[in-house]
């Protein structure tokens, strides 16, 4: 693995070609041609980048021509193998403190997630650990998890807060995704979950009092986090208080996104379409009027196989987002209570538990995923003028990224055109 700040994210001026590629995946492919295929897919193919920008891609023979292979910074061989994009997860809570491997037994032995939490277990038992964990040790935990991340194929990553529920502790939390970004090859996406949980001993409606009155502007002042989140749910944040929580981030300029529907339908969906919402992030329990109103609005749906994988919940009905145009995203939903690091295994559980075809697996965890977190430069995808985030798989389909679930497909990592992790480096 490629050790933290040991490169670039993209260096000015460097030269890469990945060449004879037996499949190049540029990207969905466009609805508007009468091709039945959903992926662009160039076959013996080539890629060039410069300056961590794609500039072409096309058949070997005429870009290496355009290109010398001998003159690159970077050759890539890619013979036999295919490339697809690097993949971007939309929904993390990577960057926390301790360990809740028991409650995993606890959860086995029959506990449901709401009695944990009553007991003071789950968020509240990482929010206290999360606040006795120096910044330091927080950079570094997060830093470990990105590591293993980068191996497995993911080259964007949204981290939010949310394990401090004071303002303290989420600022010292945002300060360690900066920190790590600055570190590290992965993009990460930084956002403000102020309102994750209600913290022991406070009531939910005083508890929003503070999230609106003073971590929201001492986040703004701060000036690290792009989204404001909330987890409206039964038992945690109502609509009404969620929506006081958007609103205010709105205020600071903090774009929308919303933990919704996850363990019962309260209308969180439709609260994220009526806010402009980037995303609407689980949706175990959307209704068909859900879909239809997060499509109206543009707000990305974003489900999180993982989380019904470790909780031996029911799935999202992927099919009723996908027959319906939405622009279905996937995403690992990281966290102590789910420890799934893997983009590839999340597309695995979308094609087995969520009926999602490996195409669509993949454009949900690349091209869809970017339009979660409002990255409309091409990322997740290998066009011209995207960022070169590309994967070699150590296979010669793109569809061996979620039908290979026992190990890794991924042989090499580029990001910003410059090798950041290979195969043998996998921690």
């Amino acid at each position: 693995m490629t050790a933290p700040g040991a490169g670039p994210k993209g260096a000015a001026g460097h030269t890469t070609v990945v060449h004879d590629a037996a499949e190049l995946v540029v990207g969905p492919a466009d609805p508007d041609t009468r091709s039945d295929r959903p992926l662009e897919i160039l076959e013996d193919a080539a890629l060039v980048a410069v300056g961590g920008e794609v500039v072409a891609t096309g058949p070997t023979d005429e870009l290496t021509r355009e290109y010398p292979i001998e003159n690159a910074d970077t050759a890539v061989d890619a013979s036999g193998k295919a490339v697809v994009p690097g993949f971007v997860d939309p929904h993390t809570h990577a960057v926390f403190a301790g360990d809740r491997s028991d409650e995993f037994e606890a959860k086995l032995r029959g506990k449901t997630y709401q009695e944990i939490l009553a007991e003071g277990g789950g968020i509240l038992r990482t929010v206290r650990a999360t606040r006795e964990t120096s910044t330091d040790d927080l950079v570094e935990n997060l830093l470990a998890h990105l590591d293993v991340m980068l191996a497995r194929g993911s080259t964007t990553v949204e981290v939010k807060s949310g394990y401090g529920l004071e303002t303290e502790t989420e600022l010292r939390t945002l300060e360690a995704i900066a920190r790590a970004d600055e570190r590290h090859p992965i993009d990460l996406v930084p956002t403000f979950l102020g309102a994750h949980a209600v913290p022991e001993g406070r009531d939910a409606a005083e508890y929003v009092d503070e999230v609106v009155e003073e971590q929201l502007p001492a986040v703004a002042d701060q000036g690290i986090a792009e989204f404001c989140d909330v987890f409206c749910e039964q038992g945690v944040f109502n609509v009404s208080q969620s929506r006081r929580v958007l609103e205010a981030g709105i205020e600071h300029d903090l774009t929308p996104k919303v933990h919704a529907e996850e363990l019962s339908h309260l209308g969180g969906t439709k609260l994220a379409a009526e806010v402009g919402a980037a995303s609407a992030d689980h949706l175990l329990h959307s209704t068909d009027e859900d879909v239809e109103a997060l499509i109206e609005a543009g707000t990305v749906p974003v489900l999180l196989p993982g989380t019904a994988f470790g909780l031996g919940a029911d799935y999202a009905d992927a099919r009723a987002f996908l027959d319906a145009g939405a622009p279905v995203a996937v995403a690992t939903d990281f966290n102590p209570n789910c420890h799934s690091r893997s983009m590839e295994f999340v597309q695995t559980l979308s094609c087995v538990e969520m009926g999602m075809t490996p195409a669509e697996a993949l454009v949900a965890a690349t091209k869809n995923a970017a339009l979660a977190i409002d990255r409309d430069d091409g990322t997740g995808t290998l066009r011209e003028g995207a960022p070169a985030d590309a994967l070699v798989l150590e296979a010669p389909s793109y569809a061996h990224v979620a039908y290979r679930f026992d190990t890794s497909a991924v042989e090499t990592v580029l990001k910003g055109g410059v090798v950041a992790a290979r195969t043998g480096d996998r921690p």
